[in-house]
């Protein structure tokens, strides 16, 4: 295969699933950040990176965003909300991240492909992307790529989608989103 084929069929897959994914668990997520005074992310590997892409994004749109482990990582409270970025739903890490902050009565968002993973107990909202696993679930989307390539690459683009629609929905000027931007580099 040569590169324009190939990275055709990645952008066919992307595409499928991007349709795939709901816009009303969608619409959900983008209201509860938009009440949450926090956005809290977990995850673990290339859906951690995806997650802190997502994260720096929105906070380039001025909300509080925080990944978990960070240093400088504050208490998570009731008004907070934590997005748990998990395929499977069941990584170690960010299911028990997702119990600690149901502890703190925190609202939690699961965006994986696993409707019914242990997640499921602690998850408030869900947000499905239906690429394939290794359950072989009903309605996944096959994928050519290695592993989990698909869902990280969905999930990026999943929060740019949202990231665009809050610009477009709060009427934010993308030309005053400079001032969030870092400065240091």
């Amino acid at each position: 295969m040569n590169f324009t084929v190939t990275e055709q069929k990645i952008i066919n897959e992307i595409s499928r699933t991007l349709d795939s994914i709901s816009t009303d668990e969608t619409e959900v997520l983008i209201e509860q950040i938009k009440k949450a005074d926090r956005v809290f992310f977990v995850g673990v590997g290339r859906v951690l990176l995806s997650l802190q892409s997502i994260a720096k994004r929105l906070a380039h749109l001025g909300i509080d965003t925080v990944v978990v482990g960070e240093i400088t990582e504050p208490a998570i409270t009731e008004n907070d909300l934590l997005i748990v970025g998990s395929g499977s739903g069941e990584s170690a890490f960010p299911l028990a991240i997702a119990k600690k902050a149901k502890a703190f009565h925190a609202k939690v968002a699961h965006i994986g492909s696993n409707p019914n993973s242990s997640m499921k107990e602690v998850t408030d909202y869900f947000i499905r992307i239906p690429v394939q696993t290794k359950l072989n679930l009903p309605n996944e989307i096959a994928s050519i790529q290695p592993m989990t390539s698909l869902f990280e690459q969905c999930l990026l683009l999943l929060g740019d989608t949202i990231a665009l629609i809050l610009i477009e929905n709060e009427n934010i000027d993308m030309s005053q989103l400079w001032e969030y931007h870092a400065n240091l580099e």
